[in-house]
């Protein structure tokens, strides 16, 4: 009897327990969806570089991946300005020791103000060598003098230095005095990040718009040689030189530094970097960030990192070597070189004079001792009198406004992509969504529990779908269950568990309808972790959402997919099936809910509250959390929110 009652016990106690914390997966670990998601970042790298490693057989094979390359390397960049006729001007000129600095603003499209200042030798006669110096992550960008500007200069190369979009005077979240609204310029980016991906671009490829235009305007000038221009760049600065040297041919030497390294790697230890520093479906298109110095090929290639930086060292030498074959294959190998030193994130001076050297040796054909520096800096470097592009000139567009003209301009194009049949409008949006034309609907369910409550019989199940993350869903029957009782399926980005206890604690199951509350993909008990989720990214997903990007996959679109799968399920429970089903949604899980409607019958209603109700909200005011969760790319170019909602034929409700 005493054994019977300690079973009792403990049965009860395990029936207390997880009804505690709701589980319905048979395993426990936080970082296993991201894990899910890396599976699919391996699989690309990894056909990747099978098809490198047939490449490095012949200069031919070499020469075919390079052209491969560049053509989805421009795939990726998506919808640019159009450039116009150069509008520039000198606004001052500073005298330096051994060079001059001209203060330049100019338009790279128009009410695109960019700020730069180029450091031009003292003496020279005819016409100089230059390079495009690209800032790191400061917030004063070009700053009061760039020490290896300076160096350059005074070794006879001119090198002007831009002002990248966030940074400097074109800093765009910032209120009518010129502060900035965020916390630096990591986090300006990343919220600038989700409006440029909507529209079917990407902040990288922005700086890249703005740095080539850059080249574009030293074009114009009678005293630099436009046969031989370079680049080079540092952190966030090296980003914007790897994908500068991939998509210009002007480009005739290049060094890449502080960013150089495996981006599968990366991704696995540290996670996805800031908003400019990635282009959606790069893993997808099997691009890593060797093959953007691979872009480069034959032409003069450095590659700079510290041996004790957080940008991965063993990445650094992984990606340099596939380079080094790629130069090897083509017969050029004394043109490609990595330095390396004993420091982490900085640029020391042994570093700064290897580049400099290595810039007069291809841009001059001199390898003559460089010239000693001395360093000098102005206190008065701005461009503009107020600080800002933004403040300073009245036709001036911010960021903000050139995407909201943008998406005005689109909305023809909109109406017309609506005024569609539904097949078609579902065949464009599941491109979008990242998902395939035909569904796998076979789906393997595994109960994890059930228990007896007042009013009602509770099941557990973990849901599978081969490929697809599994499904935690927990099912409460009622007592008084009819044949037309309705499923409400209740999905929050609070998770199940909170939902769930909220309800039990109301003793609010007395309705009649069927229950079934799911935790889809990066909620519930398969959020992610914070701490892999850095604040300054405003966004609690932002590790798995960016991943998803890069693989093509978008959070919104695998989040359809676990909806697909929950209707499956609900058709193959005997006790479910032919019941009509309503949808419940708050959120980030409601933009998930109100696709999935529209492309799938069986929800007979989607009732939606505390949701985002247009993208142009993203646009109009980017200090938002949780952007990119929710972010498609290109989708602003077929259809926004409203459309869905009409195109549901009113079974999508909004009711807040």
């Amino acid at each position: 009897m005493k054994r019977i009652m300690t079973a009792i016990i403990l049965t009860l106690l395990s029936v207390w327990v997880s009804a505690q914390d709701y589980q319905a997966l048979r395993f426990r670990s936080a970082a296993s969806f991201f894990n899910y998601e890396m599976m699919e970042v391996h699989q690309h790298n990894r056909a990747r570089a099978e098809t490198f490693n047939r490449a490095v057989a012949t200069k031919e094979e070499m020469e075919t991946y390079i052209s491969g390359l560049r053509a989805r390397f421009r795939r990726l960049l998506g919808a640019l300005p159009v450039r116009g006729k150069m509008k520039s001007s000198v606004v001052d000129t500073k005298k330096g020791r051994g060079f001059y600095v001209e203060k330049i603003i100019f338009c790279s499209a128009p009410g695109r103000y960019v700020t730069a200042h180029l450091y031009l030798p003292e003496e020279h006669r005819g016409r100089v060598p230059a390079c495009i110096e690209m800032c790191g992550h400061g917030q004063n960008g070009k700053g009061c003098g760039s020490m290896i500007a300076e160096r350059m200069a005074a070794n006879g190369i001119a090198v002007m230095v831009v002002d990248p979009l966030g940074q400097g005077e074109r800093q765009q979240l910032i209120d009518v005095y010129g502060k900035n609204l965020t916390r630096g310029v990591t986090t300006e980016h990343t919220l600038l990040a989700p409006m440029y991906l909507l529209l079917g671009s990407s902040l990288a490829a922005q700086e890249y718009f703005d740095n080539s235009r850059a080249i574009d305007y030293l074009l114009t000038r009678k005293d630099i040689d436009g046969s031989k221009i370079g680049c080079y760049g540092f952190s966030g600065g090296g980003t914007q030189t790897a994908y500068l040297i991939g998509l210009d041919k002007r480009i005739q030497v290049g060094c890449v530094g502080l960013f150089f390294s495996s981006r599968e790697r990366t991704l696995e230890s540290q996670g996805p970097s800031d908003g400019c520093q990635w282009m959606p479906c790069e893993g997808k298109e099997h691009i890593e960030i060797a093959d953007m110095g691979m872009m480069m090929a034959p032409k003069p290639f450095l590659v700079m990192d510290g041996l004790y930086d957080f940008v991965d060292h063993w990445g650094a030498l992984q990606g340099f070597d596939e380079v080094k074959q790629c130069y090897t294959v083509l017969g050029h190998s004394e043109k490609v070189e990595q330095y390396y030193f004993e420091d982490g994130h900085a640029v020391p001076t042994d570093a700064q004079e290897k580049m400099v050297t290595w810039f007069r040796r291809w841009l001059l054909d001199d390898m003559s001792p460089l010239k000693p520096l001395e360093y000098w800096q102005d206190d008065n470097m701005l461009c503009t009198k107020s600080g800002q592009v933004n403040l300073e000139y009245r036709n001036a567009q911010s960021s903000m406004q050139a995407c909201m003209d943008e998406m005005n301009s689109l909305a023809d194009a909109r109406e017309e992509f609506c005024r569609q049949d539904l097949q078609t409008i579902q065949r464009r949006m599941k491109i979008i969504l990242g998902l395939p034309d035909t569904f796998n609907d076979r789906i393997e369910t595994v109960q994890t529990g059930c228990r007896m409550l007042r009013t009602a019989t509770e099941y557990r199940y973990q849901v599978n779908c081969k490929g697809e993350y599994p499904l935690p869903v927990i099912v409460r029957i009622p007592s008084d269950i009819r044949a037309d009782s309705p499923i409400v399926i209740h999905l929050t980005d609070r998770g199940k568990a909170a939902w769930l206890a909220e309800n039990d604690r109301m003793d609010a199951w007395s309705n009649g309808s069927i229950t079934i509350a799911a935790d889809l993909r990066g909620f519930g008990e398969t959020a992610d972790l914070y701490q892999y989720n850095l604040s300054k990214y405003w966004n609690s997903q932002y590790r798995t959402a960016v991943v998803a990007l890069h693989v093509g996959r978008p959070l919104l679109g695998q989040r359809v997919m676990d909806i697909r799968t929950l209707l499956n399920f609900c058709g193959q429970q005997p006790i479910l099936s032919g019941h009509p089903i309503c949808i419940e949604a708050d959120g980030i899980s409601a933009v998930a809910v109100m696709h999935a409607t529209i492309l799938d019958e069986r929800i007979h209603a989607a009732i939606l509250t505390k949701t985002l109700k247009t993208w142009r909200t993203y646009i109009e005011y980017p200090l938002q959390q949780n952007m990119m969760s929710n972010t498609l790319v290109g989708v602003l170019r077929y259809y926004d929110i409203p459309d869905l909602v009409k195109i549901s034929r009113k079974r999508i409700n909004i009711c807040d």
